[in-house]
Formats: C-alpha cells, structure tokens, sequence
C-alpha cells in the first residue's frame, strides 16, 4: 500500500524538475565600480588596516560602553524593529503554506464496527458477532506539477520571505544608527549648556564688576547695559538648551522604547568615547551587500519566478485523486485477510485563450521591469549616500582644525580686549564683541565634533554595518 503511494509521489517529483520562469542573471550595478575622488575625499580613505564595515559587529564599532547598553536595550525593546521581525514570521509562514502545494494531501480515516446476529437470522442457524474494520488512504487535488507553475509560486515566496529578512536587518541597521545619533546628539547638547551655564557665570561676575564701577563713576551706563546684554542672552541659552536636552532625552527614550536610565546618559560630547575607523573599501560592489540592495533584488528574483507561474498557466494542469480502502471482515472468530480497493480518478483542466490569462503574463513582465528599476535606483541611491558620507568624512578635518584655530585666536582676544577695557584703553564694547565671538566659535566647535561623530555612524550604516 505504502509503496503505491510513494511510487507516485516519485514519478510527480521527476516530472516536475524545471519551470518555465527566464534564467536570472544579476544585473550590472548602474554605479562607477570605484568610490569617487576629488579634493573633497583626499582624507576619506586614509585608514588603511581599518576593518571594512559589513565585517565589524556594532558591538565592535561602537566602543563607548554605554551606548552599547543603550543600543542593546533598543534592539530588545523597539517596537518597529519587533514589527519587522513578526513580518519575517509572516513571511517564512506564507512560504511553508506554498510549498506544501508541491506536496500531496494525504488522508487516513479509519473505521470499525460490531454487530450480532440472532440465531433466527443467521444462514448457519446459530447466533454470530458480526465485526469489520476498514481503514481508506486517499490522495485527493494533487496537482501535477508538470509546467513548474507551483515551483514557480514556491521561489517567488520564498524570495519574497528572504526580503523581509533583508527588510529587517535595514530595519534594525536604521535603530542601531538613529541610537547612536540620538545619544550623540544629546551628549553635544549637554556640552553646549554646560558652556551657556559657564558662560553666564563669566558674565554675571562681569556685570557685578561693572555695576560696582558704575556705582564708583568709574564706569558708564553704556557699559552696564552691554554687560547686562550678556548675562540675559546667556539665560535664553541656558533655557533654550535645558529644552533641548529634555527633547533629546525624549528621543532617546522613544527610540529605547524604555527610559534610559541616568547613569547611562552622556554628560558631555567630550566624554564619549569616539567610533572604530572603518574602510569603505576598495571597490563600490561592497553596496551589494546591503541588506536594502538585497532586498530590492529578492524582490526582483521573485518578480522573475512569478513570470514561470504566469506562463505556466497557460498550459494544462492535471490533477490526480487516488483513494484506497482496506477492509476485514471477523466471522464468528474467524479472521479473513483484509482486502485492498484503489480508486483513482484525474483531472485535465485545458486553458482556453483567455485574454486575463495573457494579460496576467504581460503584468508579470512589466512588474519584473519594475523591480529591476527598483533594484538599480537603490544601488545609485546607495552609492550617493556613501559618497556624501565620504566627502564629508572627507572634509570634517579640515574643518574641526580651522575651528579649533578659530577659537584659540577668540580666547586671546577676549583675553587682551577685557586687559584693555580693565586698564581704561578701549570701551567694554571691544570685550563684547571679543565675548560674542569666543562663545560662537566654542558652540560651533562642539557642532562640528558631533558632525564628524556623525558621520562615521553614517558612513558605518550607508555602508552596511549594523549585524550582531
């Protein structure tokens, strides 16, 4: 019995070996084969011996200790990232139900029965136990897959499960980065008001100096007014940043899903232990291992699949329906062998033209030009992102050096312009000018190491890394 049934399901297996989808073949990437150069990247690939980023754990690029805690505390808890992996679930779901189609159904249903017969109605004129038991094996809709139209279906989901994996590991690259910009973000803050805070307390025992020489004859009103001007623009600072840093906390929160608690919160953006230095590697092809780039072209492969299901529906579909039963009759004690019964019985369904049927087909090509188009502007998009990051990376050097330089030549202004208001030479106006000057380039060069902070977390995310 057994060895029917399995005979059958091996003659199916050999007849359904190919499909008629077209033979994929990787697309050329649409994108120079080499990262761009210029005087905006002169320092964008001097790391060498830095580990290339889709081979560094975020674990390991991320060095501060407590933002790994906080990182690691987002990824159990975010609500986005847990909706992309029940999408996964979804997904490998939807992909097992498929590939059963490939699979007969088999059904077992056993049955028994007793009954006594009076000796009166008995051909042997003495009472008898009548007992039979049957047990029916059935294959019923098995579709032959001659045409490879149910393969088909099955590479198509089990592409389009694969691209919700890739979905979630962007999913979960995009957490790691936004963490990580958000808790930079609010390390520069927490800076920046430190500096307000400082700042008013310079300027406050400005003011009280000034306002003890106004009181002396010693200083003009002038002088007091513009003293006071600081210490009051230095308040809507400290008031201002206070704000921001409670938003900052907000956004940390969000992302965390839980509160962070305080002992993990930065204090200042000096305090933060800076990034690995990664590579981007010789070669753009480091793009296709994107998990969103591979994605796209899971998506393109099972648009590809999807054209072997339509052209297979073009041509007939046979289904076949066996059943078998085993019955044994028990007489007065006597056991008779048990007799086996096959029935079979199968269906052709002939597809008459049917201009859905071939409008179907024309679907499925446009669609798969569709996802090609797709998978191409992500990889332009890809390699954008990547050179932007460069470029910056490229650049923030410069920048933060010019700052800094920025900066000393502001501290020894103020320093010789208050000497020189102190002595009587010049108005308090030189001092506040000199103050203004000092506390813009100190805020700016807190902005620009939280953008060159930033810009190695991008450029480790556009780049691909983020795995576990």
């Amino acid at each position: 019995m057994n060895r029917k049934i399995f005979l059958l399901v091996g003659m199916a297996a050999l007849l359904t070996g190919c499909t008629l989808a077209p033979k994929y073949t990787k697309p050329e990437a649409p994108v120079p084969s080499s990262w761009p150069s210029g005087p905006a990247y002169k320092e964008a690939q001097t790391t060498p011996g830095a580990p290339v980023a889709t081979h560094l754990k975020w674990r390991e690029f991320f060095t501060d200790e407590r933002l790994q805690k906080i990182i690691e505390t987002a990824l159990n808890n975010n609500r986005d990232l847990r909706i992309a992996a029940l999408t996964v679930e979804r997904a490998r779901a939807l992909y097992r139900i498929q590939r059963a189609e490939i699979l007969p159904t088999v059904n077992a249903v056993g049955s028994g029965g007793k009954e006594r017969i009076p000796a009166d109605l008995s051909g042997t004129g003495s009472s008898m136990t009548v007992e039979q038991y049957s047990v029916n094996l059935g294959i019923y809709s098995w579709e032959i897959d001659f045409f490879g139209r149910i393969r088909s279906l099955e590479k198509r989901a089990l592409e389009e499960y694969l691209a919700t994996e890739e979905a979630r590991r962007s999913a979960q690259i995009l957490l790691v980065s936004e963490v990580a910009n958000a808790y930079l973000t609010l390390a520069a803050d927490r800076e920046t008001l430190q500096l307000a805070q400082s700042t008013l307390e310079t300027q406050q025992a400005a003011y009280d100096l000034i306002r003890r020489r106004y009181e002396h004859g010693m200083a003009t009103e002038l002088d007091l007014r513009q003293a006071q001007t600081r210490v009051d623009a230095a308040r809507v600072d400290i008031a201002r940043y206070t704000q921001l840093v409670a938003q900052d906390e907000n956004a940390l929160n969000l992302l965390v899903s839980v509160p962070v608690p305080n002992d993990l919160l930065p204090e200042a953006l000096s305090n933060v232990t800076p990034p690995k230095e990664i590579s981007p590697g010789t070669s753009s092809e480091v793009l296709l291992h994107r998990p969103d780039i591979l994605y796209a072209e899971h998506l393109l492969k099972a648009s590809n699949a999807n054209i072997g299901a339509a052209r297979a529906a073009l041509f007939p579909r046979i289904r076949l329906t066996t059943a078998m039963g085993t019955a044994s009759d028990e007489l007065s004690g006597l056991f008779k062998a048990g007799r086996d019964t096959w029935n079979y019985s199968s269906q052709i369904v002939l597809p008459i033209f049917d201009a859905r049927t071939w409008s179907a087909l024309k679907t499925t090509k446009v669609e798969r030009e569709i996802a090609l188009a797709q998978y191409e502007k992500a990889i332009q998009a890809a390699f954008r992102e990547v050179a932007d990051a460069l470029a910056q990376r490229g650049t923030v050097g410069d920048q933060m050096e010019a700052q800094q330089s920025l900066v000393n030549a502001t501290a020894e202004t103020y320093r010789l312009a208050n000497l020189r208001y102190t002595k009587g030479i010049d108005s308090y106006l030189g001092v506040l000018d000199a103050q203004r000057s000092l506390y813009a380039s100190q805020t700016g060069l807190i902005a620009i190491r939280l953008a060159n902070l930033a810009y190695q977390v991008r450029l480790y995310a556009v780049l691909g890394g983020g795995r576990e």
